[in-house]
């Protein structure tokens, strides 16, 4: 058997499927081909593959250089019996280890989440009897029947169907429900045209019908899904390959200097090793920065509290910080960049054209022609166009508990019910004034559907479908006044194309005066003699708050690119509504629409040339998706990926950053997402992007903060080792700066607010490091500073007659007051401090007064005499440290007065 190869079985007729499958229509398998084949193909579900162990993951977390650092440093400092400042650092790997595995154990549940989305029941013809069995039972062969409310447990090749309609919108992306039927299709039909297939689990929304399993498990379309999300990379973030960097720089630093100062002072200074070895650890404790880490996870932590108040819920840290990286924004149309509600936004009647405003389900609108107001009840064709559409209609709206509107039925029907609600036309007194009598269901093979009602003492016929099947079979029209004139199919079939060219889908509508005693409807009686209402024309609209989002991503030089499963048409229509494409089809740097089709024929090196210059990709497959996602990062692009449906999870794993929907976004997406949108709303990503940017600023501050301390206090044991003087400070003593320091002001940065014109800037380069030669420049400035103050002042107080222990106070005060002058510097790192204000940042200042009252406690509780080596100091030592401190902050000042000058200057 072909079973598990053949893969067009949308392109074989059903008598050749049932052979290839060796399968009845009416008879299904027999018991003990079911076995057989069981034990053949496996049960109908998909096995997750084998991964790392928790113990793994969780020893992985530690493999990274700046945790070798703080390791070193939680050994050292247990080598000097320090065991509280040994537990602190190595509490600090601990919480950061933590994090890490619960974030990357949440990651591999997409994949059971996708098991668990394929487990159902069927109804079967086996043996010729018909049973319901669990799902994870069907094989290939198996005949299955679909009805209203089913999911579909396995691919199906149709083999009959009666009004069947499907929502394959968690696989394609299509916004409204399939028609399907079971003719043979062209063999390079794509699949969400693929309208003889039912998929593995997509859900029947009307209708019923009868198909034959071709594919079972892992070799469904949602199986080979399972596929690409378990091969798609989980990629580092930009600042965790920065940081990464950075980190086994530093390592390699430290290390060096270490070696260095050990063999000047053993070889060429002649000082025992033990006190070496002692400097050498004071020089590689003073160097690493033991508060990064902890700053890294609370400024991302405090950015997914600021993110969640504006519905941006991050379940990844570091995706807080990506968001703010990105340079392209990949969304989904349907329900992101849209309402998700189909909307009738032009009518046509008696020959005139009329707009209708309002969205969404809501009946809040009025209707307009050539820009004036017009009541419906004095344009007796436009009514009755609302009225046909409110009677021939099988659809409800119905009010939720919270006052939202849900739709029961067919989308495109509730527009119609909308429509007419616009006009004060209701649904239930429609129906008790005109109460039907018959009906013809839609069929895709006459592609119209109709209903007759009583009317009065008479009855009437309404019909609604497609334009060619309504026009065909009327040759009068009403006129605007309610009179009958003959049909202009030109002028109708004008006004068609150029709805349609906006994207709007069109159905068509028509009556007849029933003057027959029959009581029943049969297609003969509708060949002819109907007479033309009008055109109704809908689209799911753009949320306009989306509109303006898109515009502000384009301000801050992030492309926005939509890839959906839709039409061409459709989607370039709402792409050139909000902008993503203007009236002729393009932006500067883009090209127009790219279907599905085209982008398969594409070679890798060609798909990134159009990934780079395409606005909007339509009629895109799940597979298509992680290409376009895997395109863009070549092309060296920081990608977030919106979705809802099943499709999108491999392009959701895959991307920098996943952003799953929360509210219509599939259990599969929203595992498989960095971050979840509580509204659904494409402006929330604009949003959650300058929140990032703010974060990833304050993550800067911090950095740019901290490390002049590492490097004052690593060139303060160099200078003492090469000039052979005493260590101004101890070990403990820089276990204490480092630590207080940056708990109580360092971390204070993350709290700062955000700049102004965060989001005038461009995208953060991903190429560019952490520290820019600017900041590289200002922390050498301040690492040099600080190290003449400190041990400047340190030798000072020596030859003023301070004890070792008193002259080492001083240099620790210079340290710590020095990094606290500089804070101010830090909250921006362009502007001036007085510019941005002062109390801006209040918890800054909080920390401030709290460092104070813990150094004066350092320098005068004899306690702290004796667990850190400290000793009371002067007046006269703290006015020279306070004024070194002002001075430090003035020359920051100033240099960046000369950067902001120079910048204006060439500018």
């Amino acid at each position: 058997m072909k079973i598990c190869l053949e893969r067009h079985w949308h392109h074989l007729s059903t008598e050749e499927v049932s052979i290839l499958l060796e399968t009845s229509e009416a008879l299904g398998l027999d018991t003990s081909e079911v076995h057989r084949r069981l034990e053949l193909f496996g049960d109908n579900r998909l096995v997750r593959k084998k991964g790392k162990s928790p113990q793994v993951l969780f020893l992985l977390q530690f493999h990274q250089p700046l945790v070798y650092i703080l390791l070193a440093a939680t050994v050292v400092t247990s080598l000097l019996r320090e065991w509280v400042d040994a537990g602190v650092i190595f509490g600090v790997v601990l919480v950061n280890a933590i994090i890490g595995f619960v974030q990357e154990a949440k990651a591999v549940k997409a994949i059971e989440a996708l098991t668990q989305s394929l487990i159902s029941t069927a109804t079967v013809f086996r043996g010729n009897e018909r049973k319901q069995i669990s799902a994870t039972e069907l094989v290939p062969g198996d005949i299955v029947l679909l009805q209203s409310g089913d999911k579909v447990p396995a691919d199906l090749r149709l083999l009959s169907t009666r009004e069947l309609q499907v929502d394959e919108s968690a696989l394609t992306g299509e916004s409204v429900p399939v028609r399907k039927q079971s003719d043979l299709l062209a063999a390079d039909t794509l699949l969400a045209d693929r309208t003889n297939m039912a998929y593995s689990s997509s859900l029947v929304t009307y209708g019923i019908a009868t198909g034959v399993v071709v594919a079972t498990g892992k070799s469904t379309e949602i199986g080979r899904i399972n596929e690409l999300i378990a091969s798609a990379d989980i990629l580092a973030t930009p600042l965790t390959k920065k940081i990464t960097r950075f980190s086994e720089l530093l390592l390699y630093v430290i290390l060096g200097l270490a070696a260095i100062t050990f063999l000047v002072g053993v070889l060429r200074r002649g000082e025992a090793w033990i006190d070496m070895f002692m400097a050498v650890v004071a020089l590689a404790v003073g160097a690493i920065p033991e508060g990064l880490p902890a700053a890294v996870t609370i400024t991302l932590a405090i950015g997914v509290n600021k993110m969640a108040r504006r519905h941006a819920i991050i379940r990844k840290l570091p995706a807080v910080e990506t968001l703010g990286s990105a340079t392209v924004i990949c969304s989904d149309k349907t329900g992101t960049l849209t309402q998700n509600q189909m909307t009738v936004q032009e009518m046509y009647a008696g020959g005139a054209l009329y707009l209708v405003s309002g969205v969404g389900y809501a009946a809040e609108g009025h209707f307009t022609r050539e820009g004036a107001s017009v009541s419906v009840d004095e344009e007796p064709a436009l009514r009755e166009c609302l009225v046909c559409g409110l009677l021939c209609n099988d659809s409800a709206l119905i009010k939720g508990d919270e006052g939202e509107w849900r739709v029961e039925g067919d989308p495109t029907e509730a527009a119609l019910v909308v429509a007419a609600r616009k006009a004060g036309l209701e649904q239930e007194a429609l129906a008790l004034t005109h109460p039907r009598i018959d009906v013809i269901p839609f069929e895709s093979q006459y592609q119209y559907m109709a209903t007759l009602h009583e009317c009065g003492k008479g009855k009437v016929l309404y019909l609604k479908g497609s334009v060619e099947s309504v026009l065909s079979r009327c040759h009068r029209a009403l006129s605007r006044s309610g009179e009958t004139m003959p049909l202009s199919s030109v002028d109708c079939h004008r006004t068609v194309a150029e709805i349609a060219e906006k994207g709007l889908r069109v159905l068509a509508f028509a009556r007849m005066e029933w003057d027959r005693t029959s009581r029943v409807l049969g297609h003969h009686d509708l060949r002819q003699g109907l007479t033309f209402i009008g055109l109704q024309g809908m689209i799911d609209p753009p949320r306009p708050e989306a509109v303006a989002a898109v515009q502000i991503c384009r301000r801050a030089g992030i492309r926005v690119k939509m890839i959906t499963g839709d039409h061409a048409i459709t989607a370039a229509a709402i792409a050139r509504q909000i902008g993503l494409v203007e009236a002729s089809g393009t932006v500067p740097g883009y090209t127009s629409v790219l279907n599905g089709r085209a982008l398969a024929e594409l070679t890798e090196a060609a798909l990134v040339e159009a990934a780079e210059r395409t606005a909007v990709f339509a009629r895109v497959a799940p597979e298509q998706k992680l290409r376009l996602v895997e395109a863009l990062q070549a092309g060296g692009h920081v990608v977030a990926m919106t979705g809802d449906g099943v499709n999108d999870a491999p392009a959701l794993r895959q991307a920098n950053i996943g952003i799953a929907m929360g509210v219509t976004g599939t259990e599969v997406a929203k595992e498989a997402a960095d971050m979840l949108l509580a509204d659904d709303n494409f402006s929330s990503i604009a949003a959650a992007v300058e929140e990032g940017r703010g974060v990833y600023d304050n993550l800067v501050k911090f950095i740019t903060w901290t490390l002049p301390t590492n490097l004052g206090e690593g060139l303060v044991i160099l200078a003492a080792v090469f000039t052979g003087a005493q260590l101004p400070i101890l070990p403990v003593q820089i276990l204490w700066i480092n630590m207080t320091t940056a708990v109580l002001l360092g971390l204070m940065l993350a709290f700062e607010p955000k700049e102004s014109g965060l989001m005038d800037r461009p995208p953060l380069d991903p190429a560019k490091p952490l520290l820019t030669m600017e900041l590289i420049t200002r922390i050498c400035l301040v690492g040099f500073l600080l190290l003449a103050g400190a041990f400047g002042l340190f030798k000072w107080a020596l030859q003023e007659g301070y004890s070792l222990s008193a002259a080492r106070t001083c240099a620790v005060n210079v340290f710590v007051f020095g990094e606290m002058f500089y804070l101010f510097n830090c909250r921006s790192l362009r502007h001036s401090s007085l510019y941005i204000g002062l109390f801006g940042n209040r918890l800054l200042l909080v920390g401030v007064a709290l460092m104070i009252g813990l150094q004066l406690l350092f320098t005068y509780l004899p306690a702290m005499h004796i667990a850190f080596g400290s000793q009371e100091i002067g007046l006269r030592a703290w006015s020279l440290i306070l004024v070194g401190a002002l001075l430090l902050s003035l020359v920051v000042e100033g240099e960046k007065a000369i950067r902001r000058w120079r910048s204006t200057a060439t500018s």
